[in-house]
């Protein structure tokens, strides 16, 4: 009996990578990156000297491409499969990633008129520009009590679709005039591959304020927040929204010459990068929150109800796994904040250190961290380096690092930096599990997981929860890969339900990580103090952040 694969093909922020997929067991086959030659456009436009202003974050849509074109044919050939094996393909995203097309379907950036225009191109998921909108939005919506608001944790967030759109109407409307559709990055990048743009229920539902049952908000609230805007939904944001695991068509004659597979192959509607992830570790059932870790976390649980939830990125039916309210949260900034300091903040004989010792200049700092007891440093952070998404919802909030004296060292600092995110993650846990959605205990994937044992015991030590840990090291890839099987059907070779995936096809570490009984009471102790700089910073009382950069 011949063995069949499928590809996942995970879409970052800095790069993507695809991974081959034994349907069998799970087992990742090949896998290969491909860096974005434009990376994060946040300074200035490409081949141009038109800068960026504060807050913005852009990619080129080309690069998206350039994955396909790259990383597929490096599976392939590395692995030695034969096309004919892969029976289905699926992609995941970072998200809101969204772009306007033109009414051939095409980016309104690839229109030599239109690329030295901003808003044509696409916004990352990062973009924090439409933060007046959003305000804005969340106004209006609180005051017509508008339904859907609750579903997202009272605040609808600058990230998403809605309030990014607004920006365009607001600062550029000829590029709203000239959009046909908008559309999310992965649902644009499925069309390319089959030539069938469809809207996919996770992003549609998360990002773009649309609902199983009542659709997208009416056409009164599009008016109440600008009338040029009151047939959006119809209009520009068109297209059935179709669950996840839909098989959106088939590669193309054009794409399969261009990644060595076979024309004809399945291909699943886009997914979102942290949401692909669940079935992938196994979580099928409630109760289990899985932390999607890499620059930011994105928080997934499963509810058998829909609560209401402060701070919530969103519940929907659906959403994740079919048969349960899926819930999402999370954290603007985790391995960012890492990354920055250790860029930004680390001196010369650190870096320098590490490198006579063979080591890379976080695994120093770990390492050095590690030897610290919790309190010890006698330190404290709030972990807002890139806002808040959960459960303050609110972007303009900025970090602190407070008890540092002329004795504090590097370590100590990366240390309370990573507190700082569990803190933050431990905010909301508690969110989730005291308005009715339990948390029982804790699953990780992504880069972090796999690269910082301190950071894991900590996370365990704070939530008081045990933590199992992914065994793929490309979980939102291996689940997009699942999906893609789905979308091929048991007929061909594949499944019919993500459940019957998940079953053969996810796979988590033998290790379990429980929390340290004398960590967390010490932790409890270093929470209560979070808590008391969270609220008074996040919640009205000062709100010195936000008066720091209006000034810049």
């Amino acid at each position: 009996m011949k063995e069949n694969y499928t590809i996942g093909i995970d879409y970052g922020t800095e790069s993507g990578r695809a991974v081959l997929v034994s349907l069998k067991d799970g087992k990742e086959i090949a896998d290969h990156v491909t860096p974005y030659p434009h990376g994060v456009i946040d300074n200035v436009l490409p081949n141009s000297s038109i800068k960026l202003g504060h807050e913005w974050a852009l990619q080129h849509p080309a690069d998206y491409l350039e994955v396909l074109k790259q990383s597929i044919p490096a599976v392939m050939k590395e692995s030695g499969v034969n096309p004919k094996e892969v029976i289905g393909l699926g992609i995941d995203f970072t998200a809101c990633t969204m772009l306007p097309l033109n009414k051939k379907g095409d980016p309104l950036c690839f229109d030599n008129a239109l690329q030295n225009n901003p808003h044509s191109w696409v916004k990352l998921w990062k973009h924090h520009a439409a933060q007046d909108e959003a305000n804005q939005l969340n106004e209006i919506a609180e005051r017509r009590g508008e339904d859907f608001l609750p579903r997202y944790g009272g605040k609808i967030s600058s990230e998403w679709m809605i309030a990014k759109i607004w920006q365009i109407l607001n600062e550029a409307p000829e590029i709203y005039n000239q959009t046909d559709q908008f559309v999310e990055a992965t649902d644009w990048v499925i069309s390319a591959i089959t030539k069938n743009l469809q809207r996919n229920s996770c992003t549609a539902g998360y990002k773009a304020i649309w609902h199983k049952q009542d659709g997208y908000p009416n056409r009164e609230f599009f008016k109440a927040l600008d009338p040029r805007m009151e047939d959006l939904a119809e209009t520009k944001l068109r297209g059935e929204v179709v669950p996840l695991g839909t098989k959106a068509g088939e590669l193309t004659k054009e794409m399969a010459e261009l990644t060595g597979l076979r024309e004809g192959t399945a291909v699943a509607v886009g997914n979102v990068d942290a949401h692909a992830a669940v079935p992938a570790v196994g979580v099928v059932t409630p109760g289990k929150l899985v932390m999607a870790m890499g620059t930011s976390i994105c928080h997934m649980l499963l509810g058998s109800e829909e609560k209401q939830v402060e701070g919530m990125c969103g519940v929907v039916e659906d959403g994740i796994i079919p048969g349960y309210f899926g819930y999402e949260a999370g954290q603007s900034a985790v391995g960012d904040i890492f990354a920055w300091y250790v860029n930004q903040g680390v001196p010369a004989y650190v870096h320098d250190t590490a490198e006579k010792e063979g080591l890379n200049v976080h695994q120093w700092l770990e390492r050095e961290a590690s030897k610290y007891k919790p309190g010890e440093t006698g330190l404290l952070a709030l972990d807002w380096w890139n806002g808040n998404r959960s459960v303050l919802v609110d972007t303009e909030l900025s970090g602190v690092l407070l008890g540092a004296t002329l004795q504090t060292k590097p370590e100590e600092i990366y240390r309370t930096l990573l507190e700082s995110t569990a803190f933050g993650t431990r905010k909301i846990v508690d969110a989730f599990h005291e308005n009715g959605v339990p948390v029982d205990e804790l699953y990780a994937c992504g880069g972090l997981p796999q690269k910082n044992k301190l950071l894991m015991q900590i996370y365990a030590d704070v939530t008081n929860r045990t933590i199992k840990i992914a065994d793929s090291k490309q979980t939102p890839a291996l689940g997009a890969a699942m999906f893609g099987a789905v979308a091929a059907g048991s007929q061909n070779g594949g499944y019919d339900t993500i459940l019957d995936a998940a079953e053969n096809m996810a796979r988590i570490k033998d290790e379990i990580i429980t929390p340290i009984p004398e960590n967390v009471s010490i932790y409890e102790k270093l929470y209560q103090e979070y808590s008391e700089l969270h609220d008074y910073f996040g919640r009205g009382e000062n709100d010195v952040m936000k008066r720091l950069k209006s000034l810049r």
